[in-house]
């Protein structure tokens, strides 16, 4: 029986995330199992990741061949390597505290390089408010002037329309007083 560790589909539509599944390759994609051994969801940024890497390792040392994304997950969780350097230990070429200072080591750097990467965004996200801010208060600023220039146009107009009312006022009662003057006259 030929065994392989591959993804299993979940989730919605356009919304997926899988089950690290190790199956025989003549099961159906999402069919019949024989261990799940981890998670993957792409869905976040970075992508998480959740894999019990000592099973995944002894599926491998048995014989269980991933599929291509199966192997970039395990590569990025260190399961390949591990079992690389099981190999040397396994030869002879190093020891399993030489394994280990080398894993730990591999592993300390990827781990540097996801915070330096979740840093990142959360800087990213953050400057993006404060841009978005800025432009946000520079729209409210002409807006509030624009408003401004408006309301003093029209004390303006109001203003105006106020004297030339006054003045058509005082005109006509001037008018009114000389026609009344000159009836006056008249009457004596």
């Amino acid at each position: 029986m030929a065994v392989k560790i591959r993804l299993q589909r979940h989730g919605k539509k356009n919304f997926a995330f899988f089950h690290i599944v190790v199956a025989d390759s003549r099961s159906p994609r999402d069919g019949r199992y024989i261990e799940e051994i981890g998670t993957y969801n792409p869905n976040t940024d970075p992508a998480t990741i959740v894999l019990k890497a000592d099973r995944a390792l002894a599926w491998l040392n048995v014989g269980a061949q991933p599929t291509l994304v199966a192997r970039r997950i395990l590569s990025y969780e260190g399961v390949l390597l591990r079992k690389h350097l099981q190999g040397g230990v396994a030869k002879g070429a190093l020891t399993q505290e030489q394994a280990d200072q080398k894993f730990n080591a591999w592993k300390a750097q990827r781990d540097a390089k996801i915070n330096a990467k979740i840093e990142g965004i959360s800087k990213a996200a953050a400057e993006a408010m404060k841009a978005a801010e800025a432009a946000e208060a520079k729209v409210n600023q002409e807006r509030a002037e624009a408003i401004a220039k408006k309301k003093a146009e029209a004390e303006e107009a109001a203003k105006a329309a106020a004297e030339a009312a006054a003045a058509e006022k005082a005109a006509q009662e001037a008018a009114e007083a000389e026609g009344s003057q000159a009836e006056a006259p008249a009457e004596a």
